[in-house]
Formats: structure tokens, C-alpha cells, sequence
């Protein structure tokens, strides 16, 4: 027969087959679910990585539309201003266009008045010198020096 040993050693191997089989079965399924995990962790991370590009992409676009539209809108407001600008230039050349008609009617005006003034104290001066030419019984050549008077004093009565 055998040693006792040996027997040892068949059944050491026996049973460590059986432990083997069991333990390996167990690791295998722990180191699956492992992977799988770390699989779905994996997949998660790529499917937010997706995520986080497409994010990136939208904001991205988000600030070339802006940048687009901020430059739009200077342009409307450079092409704005200078409307604007010709506008006022154009309304200050009317309105300094009326007023010098203004003012040119204005002188027409004075100028009538001082003609009509001028003609009413010609008058005046006239009358005035026919009456004392008819109160005093004056000369043909006395009543010429008067009227000659008259018109000589004139200026004065005009400014």
C-alpha cells in the first residue's frame, strides 16, 4: 500500500482542484462584473465626452452668431450715425438757408420802411417850406433857398 502521504497529496491535489474550480468561477465572475462595470463606466465616460463636444460645439456656434450679430450691429449703428450726421447737416443748411431768407426779407422790409419814412418826411419838409413860403410872402429866390435848405437838412432827419 501506500504511504500516508502520498494519499496526503492526492486528496491536497483533489481538494485543490475542487477549491480551484469553485474560487476560479467565483474570481471569473467577480473580474466579469468588474469589467462590466468598468464597460459601462467606460461607455458613460464616452457618452458624456459626446455630450460635452456637442455642448462645446453649440457654444461655440452660440459665439460666432453673436460675434456676427454684435457686427451687424456696429455697422447698422456706424451706417446710423452717419444718416445722422448727413441729416443734421442737411437740416442745419436749411434752417441757416431760412433764416438768411429771414433776414433778407427782414432788410426788404426796413428798406420799405425807411423809403416810405424818407418819402413821408419829404413831404413833410415840403409842406413845411410851402407854408412859410405862403406865410411870409417870400421871393421866387428866397423860397428856392429854403426848399435848398430843406433838402440840404434831409440826411440829418433820415439817420
Amino acid at each position: 500500500m501506500q504511504k500516508p502521504e502520498f494519499w496526503v497529496a492526492v486528496s491536497f491535489v483533489i481538494f485543490m482542484a475542487l477549491v480551484w474550480k469553485k474560487a476560479s468561477a467565483a474570481i471569473t465572475a467577480l473580474l466579469d462584473a468588474r469589467a462590466a462595470k468598468i464597460r459601462a463606466e467606460l461607455d458613460e465616460a464616452e457618452r458624456l465626452h459626446k455630450d460635452a463636444l456637442a455642448l462645446l460645439s453649440g457654444y461655440q456656434r452660440r459665439q460666432a452668431d453673436a460675434l456676427k450679430e454684435a457686427d451687424a450691429i456696429l455697422s447698422h449703428a456706424r451706417e446710423e450715425a452717419a444718416r445722422l450726421r448727413a441729416q443734421a447737416g442737411a437740416d442745419l443748411e436749411a434752417a441757416l438757408k431760412r433764416r438768411e431768407a429771414q433776414a433778407l426779407t427782414r432788410i426788404a422790409q426796413a428798406e420799405a420802411a425807411a423809403v416810405l419814412e424818407v418819402r413821408n418826411l419829404t413831404v413833410d419838409v415840403a409842406i413845411d417850406a410851402s407854408r412859410r413860403l405862403l406865410a411870409g410872402g417870400l421871393q421866387a429866390a428866397q423860397a428856392d433857398l429854403l426848399i435848398e435848405q430843406s433838402i440840404g437838412e434831409l440826411p440829418k432827419h433820415l439817420h
